[in-house]
């Protein structure tokens, strides 16, 4: 597989699994603003599943998998990477979060209010600028 395509094909499963860091925590938001209503719940337990496990896990795992060729397959290791790295490492980490807020949910265990979730939903955001940035640009 050529570079271009490769990156082709990174850019598309990051966006994957960004469209999943983005609308999982604002499921968890509505989910978390109706906790009495029992039909509501198991369907926002049903859709968080299938998000997370159908579309944001393959689309981490495959973001990851095809950075890391792209950043020791193809020996463009400027010292953006390292940063980079790190933000894409506390991406795992968010994306392992969430899967434990699922379980909480899926469990009538959560903890959190709504606007917990809405400061919490803000995070890959934060991530995501940088990261772009470092990828694109390579300042340094």
């Amino acid at each position: 597989m050529s570079l271009l395509y490769l990156k082709a094909f990174h850019v598309m499963f990051m966006v994957t699994w960004f469209a999943g860091l983005f609308y999982l925590p604002r499921l968890f938001v509505y989910h978390a603003m109706s906790p009495q209503d029992k039909v509501g719940s198991d369907r926002f337990k049903i859709m968080e599943r299938k998000l997370f496990w159908g579309i944001m896990t393959p689309g981490g795992i495959l973001t990851v998998a095809s950075g890391l060729i792209l950043a020791f397959g193809f020996g463009d290791q400027g010292a953006w990477l390292h940063p980079k790295m790190a933000l894409v490492l506390l991406l795992v980490i968010y994306h392992v979060w969430c899967g434990r807020l699922l379980q909480d949910f899926k469990l009538d265990r959560n903890t959190h209010s709504h606007v917990w979730y809405r400061w919490f939903n803000e995070a890959p955001v934060l991530i995501l600028i940088p990261a772009v940035i470092l990828a694109v640009v390579k300042p340094f």
